[in-house]
């Protein structure tokens, strides 16, 4: 049985499906806990006597084997007697516990400060809040003032105080410490004597548009710190201050891009024909960093082709639209209302254009209502992909045919069982665009082959991209490509690791980087569906932790999880209901968890829907084509839904 220990707050323990595993009073709590403190090393039997008594009685040492042999039974109840510990293993005279890091809690906590300490502000402000949420309280929270329980609390609240300053420190170097002010006033006023936590409150509270409140608290703690310490004023305090005084522009950072639009956005004397190009131009620029540009560039993309159809120029409309040519390698929109107003804008400005449109801007235009228009099985947009092609070929045009083939690419998915079309597009994209120096589109191609290997079960040839598409990522500053290429890793640990805490915490690692990435698209309900992709291929129930948010995937997973909780009358009814999956990355993905609820119900007409639609997929693995989550080979899945539509006839 694998276990997670939890010491920061009361000691808890519970296995890997989140029940409580009972290892029983104070004195065996303490030892457990002792030995957590230990961060793996042995502890001597006379140790642990000495930090379990003031004044040991005579029979300690053999009440402290008692222990540690009713621990072991706790925590590894199928263990055949007189085989070894695999969980508290004896080293010399004393104990050793052998949970890995990533199952106790104070020690991920630990690895994850530690990792964080030169990472990028968004992986930092992610990762850190996540930690934080572990913290349940004071840490062995029910073991007393002894002395060692004592000493390993002031070493983790150190450890924790350290965490909150790194954290708030990443947010603001982001822009982004308005939300911040309540945590840090709290955070200050309980650590009074912490400098950096007043320097932290007051950039917080200039970011939030209060420079009176933010001059105030540093003028209040020069004087705490006086007064109830003795300490002379810091410079950073100081520094802050001057800072303030002159509006100094790091206070609230943005990017260089995103200022670039901002300022497009604002500029009036600019001609509008200009400016709106120019709005598209620096959007598709910002948009392969990530993250809020991002985000900010999609808006300001959506806003310039809005402005530009309202001044009635289809010509103007269509360059604007044409100017935005950022690669898409995922078939779910970040922001679908979005994506479909800019969709209805296109197809209103190709009418207007009519026939005499100039070939490269229509095929442009195609090629962007295929990209758009993702998702669905609308014969339209694929035949818009497929003309755009046309065109762009007959044009003899690099930069447009990169464009519809990515078109095709995303309308591909209309239809299962299409791998090697889209092998076969990645690998012109790659050609073309190494031709005509479009290193975006050729890294697009490397990533949808990595796609395509994982889906055929290639890892060797999947790795082969990443490596292609890292070294490219670099050269060309794309950051959201080594986003993409962690979540390919965390699928191959998923694969071959035996340890699904280890892989759950890579997971939970990955969704706090896709949380900043600024793809929503990709991120929503991605942590919950890998984490129900990990326990059906370990045979356990799915996740039923209110706190996971499944978001699209909700009605596909809610079966299980209605059986998880022993609902089975709930998950009849909604597996009576599900719907067909979307014509994107997921299909097989959902597929295969149709699956194992038609199998978990032993609903034979729903066994054979399921059958049905993976069949086209026989030989691949099932959510390969993410290149993020895997729900194993699909030939596997195929087979045990023949048991039960063999059943049925």
């Amino acid at each position: 049985m694998e276990i997670l220990v939890k010491v920061l707050g009361p000691i808890e323990v519970t296995d890997a499906g989140g029940r409580p595993v009972a290892v029983g009073s104070r004195r065996r709590r303490e030892v457990l806990g002792r030995l957590v403190a230990a961060g793996g090393r042995a502890v001597p039997l006379a140790t642990l006597v000495a930090d379990l008594w003031d004044d040991p009685p005579p029979t300690a040492a053999g009440t402290v084997r008692t222990f540690v042999a009713e621990l072991r039974r706790a925590l590894e109840p199928d263990r055949l007697p007189r085989t070894p510990s695999r969980a508290i293993e004896t080293v010399g005279t004393g104990y050793a516990l052998r949970v890995p890091r990533a199952h106790v809690d104070a020690h991920r906590f630990e690895d994850t400060l530690r990792a964080m300490r030169d990472a990028p502000g968004d992986q930092v402000a992610g990762a850190l809040g996540e930690a934080l949420s572990w913290w349940r309280g004071e840490p062995y929270a029910d073991l007393g003032t002894s002395p060692w329980p004592a000493a390993e609390r002031a070493r983790l609240t150190e450890l924790h105080r350290q965490a909150v300053e790194l954290r708030a420190r990443a947010v603001l170097d982001l822009g982004r410490g308005a939300p911040l002010v309540p945590e840090l006033e709290a955070f200050a006023a309980t650590h009074p004597w912490r400098e950096h936590a007043w320097v932290l409150l007051a950039r917080a509270l200039y970011q939030a548009g209060r420079q009176v409140d933010a001059l105030a608290a540093l003028r209040g703690a020069r004087t705490r710190l006086l007064d109830q310490f003795g300490l002379a004023s810091a410079d950073s305090l100081d520094h802050l201050e001057r800072d303030i005084l002159r509006h100094a522009p790091h206070l609230t950072p943005t990017s260089r891009d995103e200022d670039r639009l901002r300022l497009l956005t604002r500029t009036e004397a600019t001609g509008t024909s200009t400016r709106l190009r120019s709005m598209s131009t620096v959007a598709r620029a910002a948009a392969v960093t990530g993250g809020t540009n991002l985000v900010l560039a999609q808006e300001q993309r959506a806003a310039a082709a809005a402005e530009a159809e309202r001044t009635g120029d289809p010509d103007l409309t269509a360059r604007v639209i044409a100017a935005y040519d950022v690669p898409t390698v995922w078939t779910r929109a970040d922001d679908p209302a979005r994506s479909e107003a800019l969709v209805a804008t296109t197809r209103r400005t190709l009418r207007r254009l009519g026939p005499e449109a100039p070939p490269a801007l229509r095929a442009r235009l195609l090629a962007t209502l295929g990209l758009e228009h993702r998702g669905t099985r609308d014969r339209w947009a694929a035949e818009a992909a497929a003309e755009a092609e046309l065109l762009a070929r007959e044009l003899h045009d690099p930069g447009a045919l990169a464009l519809a083939l990515n078109a095709r690419f995303v309308q591909s998915f209309q239809q299962p069982g299409r791998t090697a079309e889209r092998d076969a597009i990645a690998r012109e994209l790659i050609a073309l665009s190494a031709r005509h120096d479009l290193p975006t589109f050729e890294i697009l191609g490397h990533l949808i082959r990595i796609q395509v290997r994982a889906a055929r079960g290639d890892t060797e040839g999947a790795e082969r991209h990443v490596a292609a598409a890292e070294r490219l990522a670099a050269v060309h500053e794309t950051p959201l490509v080594h986003t993409l290429t962690a979540a390919f890793r965390t699928m191959r640990l998923a694969q071959r690791s035996n340890d699904p805490a280890e892989v759950a915490h890579a997971y939970r690692t990955l969704a706090t980087e896709l949380a900043g990435a600024g793809m929503p698209g990709v991120e929503a309900g991605a942590l919950p569906l890998a984490l129900l992709s990990l326990r059906l291929r370990h045979g356990r129930p799915a996740p039923t932790d209110p706190t996971l948010d499944w978001g699209p995937h909700r009605p596909w997973a809610r079966p299980l999880v209605d059986l998880a909780r022993g609902n089975v009358t709930a998950a009849r009814h909604a597996a009576a209901t599900l719907p067909e999956p979307p014509a994107d990355h997921l299909y097989d993905a959902l597929w295969a968890v149709t699956a194992h609820t038609a199998i978990q119900l032993q609903d034979g007409p729903l066994a054979a829907r399921a059958h049905d639609a993976l069949s086209p997929l026989r030989g691949e693995v099932a959510g390969g084509t993410t290149a993020m989550i895997t729900f194993g080979p699909v030939d596997d899945i195929l087979a045990a839904l023949e048991q039960h539509v063999e059943a049925e006839k």
